[in-house]
């Protein structure tokens, strides 16, 4: 993946704190695990209630933690006053998430001035050992104040 630098040298302690305002990512037990310029980690803990009728973590929650991975690397070359929104995203599903926790990478591809493109790898530990079970390439726009 290309190398990128914050657009703002304070910006990741803001974004970390934007992801724990998200109720969604707090009622999922989701966080933040690593963010650098252009690239953010979300971890989400197995629970039975995330799972399908195959015991495995459902497909639209792999897509809700790989949107937030995508959105924050994206969102980490950014001025600190913008916001940044999906506007596409396609996920292939691989394999079934049955490990714990559940790993979603966000590496950006292209950072555009209005467009974004990144792509993100999903990933469940099984036996400590990760397993890809999921992918996503996603389109963001940034929305300037």
């Amino acid at each position: 993946m290309p190398e990128h630098e914050y657009f703002d040298p304070g910006y990741p302690e803001l974004l970390i704190e934007n992801f724990k305002s998200q109720k969604t990512m707090r009622w999922l037990g989701a966080n933040l695990t690593d963010l650098k310029p252009g690239y953010a980690e979300v971890t989400l803990p197995w629970r039975e209630e995330f799972t399908q009728q195959s015991e495995s973590v459902h497909g639209g929650l792999l897509a809700t933690i790989a949107d937030n991975a995508g959105g924050y690397a994206a969102w980490t070359l950014e001025p600190n006053d913008s916001n940044i929104l999906a506007v596409e995203f396609k996920i292939n599903l691989l394999a079934e998430a049955k490990g714990d926790p559940i790993i979603a990478r966000g590496h950006v591809v292209k950072h555009g001035r209005t467009l974004t493109v990144s792509r993100i790898d999903i990933y469940s530990v099984e036996d400590g050992k990760e397993i890809l079970c999921a992918i996503m390439q996603q389109t963001l726009i940034c929305i300037r104040k």
